[in-house]
């Protein structure tokens, strides 16, 4: 049955995805705002399918925490639903993400055009400057700006090693740094056909405190997401 479910939420996903990519790279000549609320639509129907089809619900608790304006969400990656989830939750949010994917044909334009930061992992110090110069423009717009620390998807139960973007980001923009914990990859794994029903939950915590060197602020995000995100995937 899990089957089943799977290769009819699979086809869907890609076929509205595909559709969608088609209709927001006729968005472009317009404003970005109205390319944001047309990827915010798209987010919410295919949680919407994962629900019907998959019985796969989300629960996000600690929203609370998130003053409006200018944010850094510095979230767990397991999986690629938490790279559309966000535009779902909170408007207008944009991404940090690997710059290969803002290459693809039809939604790299469209990332681009809503205000994605490129970064180029293998770039070094001009890389990670260039980065922290257009996320600082998303952060100036007083808009949420997405990163994953990791800098990639990992397994449930996997720590990787966290990147000094986040830290330069935060440090450098003044922005609050909010730690996010989920345990997507339970249900929507890696590269995985399969999609398990149950919830997908995110947590929300408070922001770190501001003022932190790097060594502490990186230390203390780890601390809190990894700690968190084990407590979700033990329920």
């Amino acid at each position: 049955m899990i089957w089943l479910r799977s290769c009819i939420f699979n086809a869907l996903f890609m076929t509205v995805t595909a559709f969608c990519a088609v209709i927001g790279t006729a968005l472009l000549p317009f404003h970005a705002r109205y390319t944001r609320k047309f990827i915010r639509l798209w987010a919410r129907s295919i949680i919407w399918l994962l629900r019907i089809i998959c019985g796969i619900r989300l629960r996000v608790t600690g929203l609370e925490h998130l003053a409006p304006g200018a944010a850094i969400i510095a979230s767990k990656h397991q999986s690629a639903f938490d790279t559309f989830v966000w535009p779902a939750l909170l408007e207008p949010t944009s991404y940090v993400m690997k710059r290969e994917l803002l290459d693809l044909p039809f939604w790299g334009r469209v990332a681009r055009h809503t205000g994605a930061v490129a970064v180029d992992r293998d770039g070094g110090g001009a890389a990670l400057r260039g980065m922290v110069r257009d996320a600082k423009r998303v952060l100036d717009e007083e808009r949420p700006l997405v990163i994953f620390p990791e800098g990639t998807r990992s397994a449930p139960g996997e720590r990787l090693p966290y990147q000094p973007g986040v830290a330069a980001l935060v440090i450098s923009s003044g922005a609050p740094c909010y730690p996010v914990a989920t345990n997507s990859g339970q249900h929507w794994g890696r590269r995985a056909f399969h999609k398990r029903p149950g919830v997908i939950s995110i947590s929300v915590m408070p922001a770190l405190p501001a003022g932190l060197a790097r060594k502490p602020l990186m230390e203390t995000l780890e601390a809190q997401i990894e700690a968190e995100t084990a407590r979700l995937m033990a329920h």
